[in-house]
């Protein structure tokens, strides 16, 4: 049995006031980096993991370090766990976005399994690379612990493909910044044991 704790990077600027970041380089602000401190002691009291893999975003590599200082573990930077592609809405607001993509912008908010970003990825092709990168984890690191830090987007696709619900769920999951989630891993199957918990951060 394999041990995951996905976390989600903390605070910047771009989710503070929302906008679409995806891929965008946005760095954590201040708020975000004392919720990565936060987040590092509480994975270092709680678990002892074997290996740390990161979006290779510096908002998720900056939450692994602060995580991985406790442990002297190098972070892995995994391209498997970017954020979704946003394609042409990366940048804007949703209300920028709407502007020139209404019916599109809708779909998102609305219908997200079937939604198409212009330029950008689909659920399902998020959930697809997301899955086979925690399949492939997991099978490297059997019986061990492992952190993966990534983005609410992607975290909320393998949290339902852990707990096996569709696409169509996927505004009914909570990422907030710095949340900590646990499940385990084995014999193809998992098992969810902690959702977005950010006790640590109060």
């Amino acid at each position: 049995m394999t041990r995951v704790i996905l976390v989600r990077h903390g605070q910047t600027e771009w989710n503070r006031v929302e906008r679409f970041r995806g891929r965008a380089d946005v760095p954590l602000n201040e708020v975000g980096l004392a919720q990565a401190r936060a987040t590092g002691e509480r994975v270092a009291a709680t678990w002892r993991p074997a290996a740390i893999y990161s979006s290779p975003l510096s908002r998720a590599l900056r939450t692994a370090e602060a995580i991985a200082g406790h442990f002297a573990l190098p972070v892995q930077a995994h391209p498997g766990l970017a954020d979704i592609d946003y394609g042409a809405w990366q940048g804007l607001t949703p209300d920028e976005a709407r502007a020139q993509w209404p019916g599109m912008v809708d779909a998102w908010f609305h219908d997200p399994a079937h939604a198409e970003i212009p330029q950008g990825e689909t659920l399902a092709q998020l959930r697809e690379r997301a899955m086979a990168t925690v399949a492939a984890l997991c099978a490297r690191h059997p019986d061990e612990t492992i952190v993966l830090v990534g983005h609410t987007v992607i975290n909320r696709v393998i949290l339902l493909g852990v707990l096996g619900l569709a696409n169509e769920r996927f505004w009914r999951l909570r990422q907030d910044t710095c949340a900590i989630n646990v499940f385990e891993a084995e014999g193809g199957d998992y098992t969810l044991v902690l959702l977005n918990d950010t006790c640590h951060l109060s």
